[in-house]
């Protein structure tokens, strides 16, 4: 096999993913397709070695997004269709099924979004990625990408079109941090996404943890008998916790019932700079 077939492979393995990434940013099935295949595009010109492609095509996928939402705004077209429209006939099951995996409710907030507060969020908390990667998309500084995500995660969970959710994942972050105190390992695997991924900022880290952490076993092996000291709280619009003690906070993102990230910070200027409120 050569190293364009190799290349092209891999490209293939990950393009779910990437679609998955564009549909969120754009709320259009025909417009991701043109970001991915401008994406590999652009693979196919740049001759460097990546050492994380995956990361390298998430980071060029964005950028695309940033860049084509932009447009939209200073053309000003016409918004994403409201909740309730007809799908649009380039690809009609495409559009349910991105309907159904977000929700019109949410795409419809999402929509009222700056271009950059809208893929700091979907990029941060549907998909994980670190605020230091969403900072080279943006052009800011991992700082001015994690206000970015905040204030797109208020609105999006203020958003009248989502009763009750903000109060359903609370709860399941209670319940974590509750099996978390018992020692309860099997509850904690059962309100983990099996890809989790928990990820702690160098002043986090240096008190017992890692950098980044995935997979639900080694996240619930991680919190097993550690939260003690953790009261339930909200972080930046998350459901989160603090811990007044070492000064931590934790906030969750849960997606459809499960805890698919958690951010560890405890960096003093960071602190200041979040809003934390105790429940």
């Amino acid at each position: 096999m050569t190293g364009d077939e190799a290349l092209a492979r891999q490209f293939e393995e990950l393009r779910p993913r990437l679609r998955a990434v564009a549909q969120r940013m754009l709320g259009s099935a025909a417009e991701a397709d043109d970001a991915v295949q401008e994406a590999w595009l652009r693979l196919a010109r740049d001759d460097r070695e990546k050492d994380n492609l995956a990361a390298w095509l998430t980071t060029v996928v964005g950028r695309i997004c940033l860049d084509m939402l932009r447009a939209r705004t200073s053309r000003r077209e016409d918004p994403l269709p409201e909740a309730g429209a007809t799908a649009t006939a380039d690809d009609p099951e495409q559009e349910v099924l991105l309907a159904d995996s977000v929700g019109m409710a949410l795409l419809v907030v999402l929509d009222t979004l700056s271009p950059a507060e809208r893929l700091a969020f979907v990029l941060h908390d549907m998909f994980a990625v670190s605020f230091d990667d969403i900072a080279v998309v943006v052009g800011k500084s991992p700082a001015a990408a994690r206000q970015l995500a905040s204030r797109a995660r208020r609105r999006v969970q203020d958003g009248p079109a989502r009763p009750g959710e903000q109060r359903r994942n609370r709860e399941v972050v209670a319940a974590f941090l509750q099996a978390s105190r018992c020692g309860d390992f099997g509850t904690l695997l059962t309100l983990l996404d099996p890809d989790v991924v928990m990820r702690a900022d160098e002043t986090a880290a240096r008190m017992g943890g890692h950098g980044e952490t995935r997979g639900a076993e080694v996240v619930a092996a991680f919190f097993n008998g550690r939260a003690t000291g953790a009261r339930l709280a909200d972080i930046e619009g998350l459901p989160g916790a603090f811990v007044a003690a070492v000064n931590l906070a934790l906030a969750f993102t849960v997606i459809n019932g499960k805890i698919t990230a958690i951010e560890a910070v405890a960096d003093p200027e960071d602190l200041d700079e979040m809003a934390i409120r105790l429940i």
